[in-house]
């Protein structure tokens, strides 16, 4: 299971009922919550657009063993 998020913002998201109980469905079917699921939906398609930024930590670390090279 992923590390929770440090720095969660919350948002109001309307959607329509055949939307929603689509998404419950897959979300149950896949062990998650509606919210984590959304959350996972997101997380991925930022993923494979390359619009996902990388987590700060990681990228320092990459650039310090960079350095070190």
């Amino acid at each position: 299971m992923a590390a929770k998020e440090q720095n969660t913002r919350s948002f109001i998201l309307r959607i329509d009922g055949d939307t929603m109980d689509a998404l419950e469905r897959w979300a149950a079917d896949e062990f998650r919550s509606t919210n984590g699921q959304l959350q996972w939906i997101i997380a991925e398609a930022l993923r494979r657009s390359g619009r996902k930024p990388r987590p700060k930590k990681r990228a320092k670390e990459v650039l310090d063993n960079e350095e070190k090279i």
